[in-house]
């Protein structure tokens, strides 16, 4: 934890200095090694929390979880935008490393998770017996990969949704300080009750009930996009709009970690944990790394179209966004084998 978190401090502050004009190349390798260690945090992380939660805590455990990375979300996805319209963004980007010295100071204080497991006692074992162990289980491979299937597909849709909205909202008219305020703090407060909210009803009506309720929610949340597409720029229809769809992503994220965490064999967190959040955090990666072509496809005014479909060139707002819906499908389909609603999916201790 220690070792990510300083140099997620360093890669930071260091983003600021070069200008994206002309410096793009040494842009993408400070991203390169942002993506690196943050990735590696975030394993360290979830192998830590999954070490320390018991079973019956996995729920509201890391809901609360959720919670702290949805708070820390907020800061350069709110403040950064605030502080963009004052200062210059070397002095923002320095700014908000600042903030990964909260992580330090607490990775000092606590002490390491113990666990009555056996770890892998090197690299080669660390690498190759969580697969082992994950393919060998009841099932064999065909229900490991149904299970990974699932992970990958389960927040396609609303990750695709939410990738694109920044310049969504700006194409719409909203000045970046309103993006920055009522945006991300309508955005922050909706996945915190959602979250919250979903680690208690997971607790009531176990993982799988809770897979297939916060599922439906957030995939029929993404539809308020299409609707402010079609109304404009609306400040009430916004708040509205961003409070349905970050309180489903606040239940659905609940329900999805809980269901990794089960997951896990704890003799195995930190490789297994890995697997399960890269496929996670794929959809929302290639939508990001697409959402530059699309938004040179925009065309905006009467004619707002998505040229990079292709054939479904003529393509607007909002039929993007029921193109995201559609796409949050798969993963619903994929409940029926992975989390049956009146099973229980086996504990992997």
């Amino acid at each position: 934890m220690l070792f990510t978190q300083i140099a997620l401090l360093v890669a930071m502050a260091v983003v600021g200095i070069f200008n994206p004009h002309h410096d793009i190349l040494q842009i993408a390798v400070v991203a390169i090694i942002l993506a690196f260690f943050s990735a590696s945090q975030d394993i360290v992380l979830d192998a830590y929390r999954r070490e320390l939660l018991p079973d019956d805590e996995l729920g509201l455990g890391n809901s609360m979880y959720v919670n702290g990375y949805r708070a820390a979300v907020f800061i350069p996805g709110g403040l950064g935008l605030i502080l963009s319209d004052r200062l210059s963004w070397s002095a923002v980007f320095v700014i908000i490393s600042l903030f990964m010295s909260i992580g330090i100071v607490k990775t000092l204080l606590i002490k390491e998770a113990y666990v009555e497991f056996h770890p892998p006692q090197s690299l080669g074992e660390a690498v190759v017996k969580p697969f082992k162990e994950f393919f060998g289980r009841e099932g064999g491979v065909r229900s490991g990969l149904t299970i990974l299937a699932f992970l990958f597909f389960y927040k396609l849709g609303d990750n695709m949704a939410t990738a694109l909205s920044t310049p969504f909202y700006l194409d719409l008219g909203f000045s970046k300080t309103v993006i920055g305020s009522l945006v991300k703090l309508v955005n922050f407060w909706a996945m915190l009750i959602g979250s919250l909210i979903g680690g208690a009803a997971i607790y009531k009506i176990g993982i799988n009930r809770a897979l297939w309720l916060f599922g439906f929610v957030q995939m029929i949340s993404i539809l308020g996009f299409a609707l402010l597409a079609e109304v404009g720029a609306n400040e009430l229809l916004l708040a509205t709009v961003i409070g349905l769809e970050y309180l489903g992503v606040g239940l659905g994220t609940a329900a999805l970690v809980a269901f990794m965490s089960q997951a896990t064999n704890k003799n195995f967190t930190a490789t297994q944990f890995a697997l399960f959040s890269s496929l996670i955090a794929l959809p929302r990666t290639l939508a990001n790394s697409t959402t530059g072509f699309l938004i040179e496809g925009i065309k905006v005014g009467d004619g707002i179209y998505y040229d990079f479909f292709g054939s479904w060139s003529g393509m607007g707002y909002t039929k993007f966004f029921i193109f995201c819906t559609l796409c949050a499908v798969p993963g619903m389909f994929l409940l029926k084998w992975v989390a049956p609603w009146n099973g229980q999916q086996e504990l992997k201790d």
